[in-house]
């Protein structure tokens, strides 16, 4: 691990991925295949992965240079999962934008994703060679947990026993390990010891599952113009989400009866409506709240123990009250 003379903000370190990476990166043929993909980078969000990627590498002491083409490698491929994840929901608005099943149909929207997919891997065979190796495994192994967090979600669309547990595992592997394998990877390349980019990987695991259970509490109780999607959306699907699950299991014979019930109502509104007066009776907005606080809290011990000079950290900090407390 290098020593590191000067921590770079969150801000300065986006503004630097920005100047890499325009929003018409993909220019090549057959624009049919890559204007999509143009659309759905520049429509990429918060690029809280490869920021995190590239604050990991500074923190240890590297050259966020040398980070820049695997933190765009992570974010193509978080954005290849949505592409997918919403040809299997039949999503219809991504970020309050159409999503490319919606706008170029399901065949189009499999071949976009597939080769944002493979473009990924390219990126990736430009990390620095003294390090390839270990970033590429720390990739791959998320990649696959990624889909098998995927099929997992699916399963859960079958049953109605799902226990909390269960449903922190499948998030923790759909969701949150590619923002911990950010961060991981982004320390391998800042020359971390293997018992530093650990920490710093649990830092990001826990991040991530409160990040995912912010984004099932924001579809219920957030604000439709600032989430970028209807509110109720998930409840109008029968989503198993952390809310959901939770009430299944805290509910008493009557409440659950009328929650079954409602999975079958036809009125979208009296639907929404109907479930969120049961949360309320629940608690499960304050269940969730104190749920996504633990595991904030969790996130912070272990960034917390990781051994460098505190104002360090302090980039990392900001970075995750702001995932943290964000309400879109």
């Amino acid at each position: 691990m290098a020593e590191n003379t000067s921590i770079l903000q969150m801000t300065e370190v986006a503004a630097l991925y920005d100047k890499q990476f325009k929003k018409d990166n993909f220019n090549l043929e057959p624009k049919s295949l890559y204007d999509p993909i143009n659309v759905t980078m520049a429509n990429s969000g918060k690029r809280i992965r490869p920021i995190l990627l590239l604050m990991a590498t500074d923190l240890f002491g590297g050259s966020v240079y040398d980070g820049l083409n695997a933190a765009f490698a992570v974010e193509v491929f978080h954005n290849f999962t949505l592409v997918h994840d919403d040809i299997m929901d039949e999503a219809h608005l991504r970020r309050g934008k159409p999503t490319v099943y919606k706008e170029h149909g399901i065949n189009k929207a499999i071949l976009v994703g597939d080769a944002m997919h493979l473009h990924a891997h390219r990126y990736l065979l430009k990390v620095p060679a003294n390090c390839f190796s270990d970033v590429l495994n720390v990739f791959n192994k998320a990649a696959i947990e990624i889909i098998e967090g995927q099929q997992m979600d699916m399963d859960f669309e079958e049953r109605l026993d799902v226990t909390v547990n269960e449903y922190l595992k499948m998030i923790e592997f759909k969701t949150s390990v590619l923002l911990a394998a950010a961060l991981q990877m982004g320390a391998i390349i800042g020359g971390a010891s293997n018992s530093e980019h650990e920490k710093i990987y649990q830092f990001g695991l826990n991040l991530g599952l409160s990040f995912q259970i912010k984004d099932d509490y924001l579809d219920a109780f957030g604000e439709g113009d600032k989430v970028g999607k209807r509110i109720g959306g998930d409840i109008l699907r029968n989503k198993k989400t952390f809310l959901l699950i939770t009430a299944l299991n805290d509910a008493d014979e009557a409440q659950r009866a009328r929650l079954l019930t409602l999975f079958d109502e036809k009125d979208e509104d009296k639907k929404v409506n109907g479930v969120l007066e049961l949360y309320a009776e629940l608690k499960i907005k304050e269940k969730s709240e104190a749920k996504i606080e633990e595991l904030y809290q969790k996130s912070l011990e272990s960034l917390q123990s990781i051994r460098v000079k505190e104002e360090y950290k302090e980039p990392l900090k900001v970075m995750a009250k702001a995932v943290h407390e964000r309400d879109y």
